[in-house]
This record gives structure tokens, sequence and C-alpha cells, in this order.
């Protein structure tokens, strides 16, 4: 590993301190290297705050005279919720500048880095370009998609059940998998699942781990005619942890009143044949900007999302276990595919064991 990847590397580990606590900007981080010393570093910590380059530069402070800086996306050159970065850059005498990936946001791609070479800085693009992509991933599918990125988890049987026959799920994984879930709601912008998931086992939703600075994702339940109960705990604790209610046009008044009193957000969508597309919930959340969704619902949730194209990856928990039962439902519900060679591929698979179970990860 060269000097000059060795210290982007760490901006990429700087970067993703970032995650899940900046959007609806990306995770960025920067390196200041002056004579092979580091002497500056930085990353994004929230949307509004300082970027990744000023924190990094003004830990380097005179030091950055002359000085190579290293970050994981294209420096802004517009002014959003902060000043431009390229002001900031030009203005600590950075000679050099190594930027992993190019911004695909229209008001940045290209014109951040245009304007350092304009002002006769050295600039080299593309070193870690796909690390740095992939890391956010959440972002890019944002902006040029305009709708979240969406991941399906789901934990299932060696004999492909979600549940047992009777409806009984609790516990499927052991306990290191389930903590890798909740490790993934803490990244994620937001957790979605259907009104059949609340009525059945009335989950929290939230992030339950052992480390100072977690958070809670933004719960979304669908539910077309407002059927969850008034005392389940994604209401009653709504107040505590946003909680959005996607209903169709036209449910009942009554019910959603109830529900905001509770202080839920009620977010009525026209419907078609009883339900929300789900395109139109996506762009309903991405306005919202929620830049990333983690679906834990049903066989039915999880249908209509892969029927719409609309996953991105998934996050598949499978359990070295047997339920047997012609009743006892699978992960992915619908019509499903009447060809086999019709099935939706995975690419790029990863295989991981977590405890005794395995983890199963790809992108669609």
């Amino acid at each position: 590993m060269n000097e000059d990847e060795r210290h982007m590397r760490r901006a990429l580990e700087l970067a993703a301190r970032g995650l899940g606590r900046t959007s609806p900007n990306p995770a960025v981080g920067a390196v200041v290297v002056r004579e092979g010393l580091v002497v500056g570093e930085g990353y994004h910590r929230q949307a509004g705050t300082p970027h990744a380059e000023v924190h990094a530069l003004r830990r380097a402070g005179e030091q950055a005279r002359g000085a190579d800086l290293y970050v994981t996306l294209e420096p802004c050159s517009h002014r959003g919720r902060t000043p431009p970065c390229v002001d900031a850059i030009l203005a600590s005498g950075v000679r050099r500048v190594v930027v992993a990936t190019q911004d695909p946001n229209p008001r940045v791609c290209g014109r951040g880095i245009a304007r350092l070479r304009d002002a006769g800085l050295q600039v080299e693009v593309g070193l870690l370009e796909r690390e740095a992509a992939r890391l956010n991933e959440f972002f890019f599918t944002y902006v040029t998609r305009q709708r979240p990125f969406v991941a399906l988890k789901t934990a299932m049987t060696l004999d492909g059940k979600i549940a047992t026959g009777s409806g009984d799920s609790r516990w499927i994984t052991g306990v290191p998998a389930r903590q890798r879930v909740h490790r993934l709601r803490d990244v994620y912008d937001a957790i979605l699942v259907g009104a059949g998931t609340v009525i059945k086992d009335d989950p929290l939703l939230n992030t339950r781990l052992d480390a100072p600075g977690t958070r809670d994702p933004v719960r979304v339940i669908l539910d077309s005619w407002l059927d969850i109960p008034a005392e389940s705990r994604v209401v009653t604790t709504a107040r505590r942890q946003r909680t959005i209610v996607v209903c169709a046009r036209g449910a009942d008044a009554s019910r959603a009143q109830r529900l905001a009193r509770a202080g839920v957000e009620v977010l009525e969508l026209e419907a078609e044949e009883g339900l929300v597309p789900p395109a139109r919930i996506m762009e309903a959340l991405a306005a919202r900007e929620l830049t990333s969704v983690l679906v834990e619902g049903g066989a039915q949730v999880n249908a209509g999302l892969l029927e719409a194209g609309l996953v991105d990856k998934v996050f598949w928990f499978i359990a070295p276990r047997i339920f047997g039962g012609e009743r006892a439902p699978s992960p992915v519900g619908g019509s499903g595919v009447q060809r086999a060679c019709e099935a939706i591929a995975l690419r790029e698979v990863e295989i991981e064991r977590i405890g005794e179970d395995l983890l199963v990860t790809g992108y669609l």
C-alpha cells in the first residue's frame, strides 16, 4: 500500500463515523498531510455543521500550507447550509488535493474539482473510488434517483420460514445476529414495516445497543386504512421517536386525528386498488430528507418493494433451524416469478457467519 492509499483509507475510516448522522448530506472524511506527517483530520458530523475538509484544515492550521489534502468526496463549491469547502481549501494554502470520487449532486459534480484546478492546485481524482462510492451509497442513490436507498432485512430458518404456522417468530436468529440488526438501525435513516407487523408483534423498532451515541431510526408504518391500535408501542412512544404512518387518502379521519394527537405524523397519499404504490411512498420519504430505509416487513411488504424494483440491497439472515409446516410464511409473498430464469439475482454476494447464523448480503 503506497502513502496516498494509506491516507485515503484513513479518510474513509473517518467518513464512516458520520454514517447515519449526516443526512441528507454525504458522510465525508478528510486528512491533511505535510511532508509525510498527518497534521489534520476531520469528518462531517451532522448536516448544518462544518464539513470534513474544514475540520481537518482547522486542525492543521498553518501547517496546511504546502500540504496534501485527502478527501473522500469532491469538495463542494456552492453555498448550502455551510459555506463552500473549496473556499476554505484555497485559503488554507494546500498545494495538492486527492479526491476519491466526484460528487453526483448536479450542484457540485465536477465544479469543485474545476475550481481547484483553475486556482492552480494539483488535483487527482479516483483513488479508492469504488470504496468511496459504496460508503456513500445512501447519498448517491438519494441524489441520482430522488429516492432513499432501500435495504431489505429478513431472518428465516433453514427451510425458508419467517414464523411458524401459528405466527410465532421469536426468536429465529441468535443474539449476535440480532445485535447486527441493531447496528444497521443505527445507521439507516428510517425503518419500515407494515401494519401487520405492528398488530402481530407490537415492536418498538428502536436501536438497542450498549454503546454511547446510538440513534433511533425514523419509524415508517404502512397502514392504508389506519388499523394499528392506539395502544401499540410505536404510537405511545411517538413523541420520543419520530414515527410516520403512511395511509391511503380518504382513510378514517378520526383515526388519523387520534394518531396525530399521540405525536404520529400521518402521511396521506393517493392509493391504487387500496394500496399506496411503493414508489410514491419512497418519493414522499425522500422529500422528508430520509436518504436510507431499512425494511423489516413481512412477506407482502417485501414482495411489493421487490416487484416495484425498489430494493437496492438485502441482509438475509439464515438460522440453522427448521420450522416446517405448509402454512408457515416465507420472507417474500406476492405472485412470484413463473420461471426459474426470471428469479431476482444478487450480485456482489457476501456470506458471513454470525454466531450460529449466516448472513447473506448482496445488491440487486
